[in-house]
């Protein structure tokens, strides 16, 4: 007889399904902001250390259940109109909550949630600077970053689907115009690279947030497991049928069930050699921008 929790849960062991269920519930509450990176991080932890049911159910008690929309709140939390959502939600006018920076041998950084205004201007003396507008909402559909760097640097991080303009002055110095020509995504704001660089230079980069590389970590994990789920199907399916028609086949075609069993099997080790190489590329992926992201 199967004792039962005090929560009314069985003393059952969790399958590795029953883990990747919890992660998807996870991942989902990360990318509506329902968790933060930290929670998100510490959670997925206790999903994939938990082994029994129990362990399992404190872990999304209070997160919605995939496909179930919540109620809306009485009052709302944004500026925008309720439905309001992706680059629209973002840009939410008004003054901004940072207007400038100074680095005079030192640095300054904008980064996090913070609303970038209509213009930013930035100035660097023997100094550097960072602008990251990865997690920042907009003060107005075009917004500029004036950058002046003497003997200094500066960079401004865009988010993937932001259009950018560089209009930068450098004299022994330079603008990076490398991210200009790129589409931006219908709706999302437009920002304007100017200023001017002596013996400096202004660089401008174009990256994902810590939160959607680990979500896209997440995706070729899968993606990952479900190939190599379906390798092992077909490599069982062959056994399968060589030994249900082992007594009945002929030479030949027992010799092409082991040929059948033999090409499973080495494309089974091809695959794991291949992911071997892409976890090692994406290893050293996580630790190079992990140092830039620190830089």
């Amino acid at each position: 007889m199967t004792d039962e929790l005090p929560d009314g849960l069985p003393e059952l062991r969790a399958s590795d399904a029953d883990r990747e269920q919890v992660a998807e519930v996870l991942r989902d509450a990360l990318a509506e902001g329902r968790l933060d990176m930290e929670e998100f991080e510490e959670r997925l932890e206790a999903t994939y250390k938990a082994r029994t049911y129990k362990e399992l159910a404190p872990i999304t008690r209070d997160l919605p259940a995939p496909g179930v929309t919540p109620p809306a709140p009485t009052v709302s939390m944004v500026k925008q109109p309720a439905g309001a959502g992706g680059w629209a939600g973002r840009i939410v006018g008004g003054d901004g909550s940072s207007r400038w920076g100074v680095a005079v041998l030192g640095g300054f950084e904008r980064k996090g949630r913070w609303t970038m205004p209509k213009r930013f201007n930035s100035f660097a003396f023997w100094g550097g600077g960072v602008i990251d507008l990865r997690e920042a909402n907009f003060a107005d559909g075009e917004v500029v970053v004036n950058c002046v760097a003497i003997m200094g640097g500066m960079s401004v991080i865009v988010p993937p689907g932001v259009e950018v303009v560089v209009r930068g002055i450098g004299v022994m110095g330079g603008f990076d115009h490398s991210e200009e020509g790129v589409e931006g995504d219908p709706g999302a704001p437009r920002v304007v690279v100017t200023g001017f660089a002596f013996w400096g230079g202004v660089g401008v980069e174009r990256k994902v947030t810590r939160a959607e590389r680990l979500r896209q970590k997440e995706e070729r994990r899968l993606e990952k497991l479900e190939r190599k789920a379906a390798r092992q199907e077909e490599l069982e399916e062959s056994r399968r049928r060589a030994l249900e028609g082992s007594g009945a086949l002929d030479h030949r075609d027992s010799l092409d069930d082991a040929r059948s069993i033999h090409r499973a099997a080495m494309e089974q080790h091809r695959e794991l050699m291949r992911e071997h190489r892409e976890a090692r590329r994406e290893e050293r992926r996580e630790r190079r921008d992990e140092r830039r992201d620190r830089d």
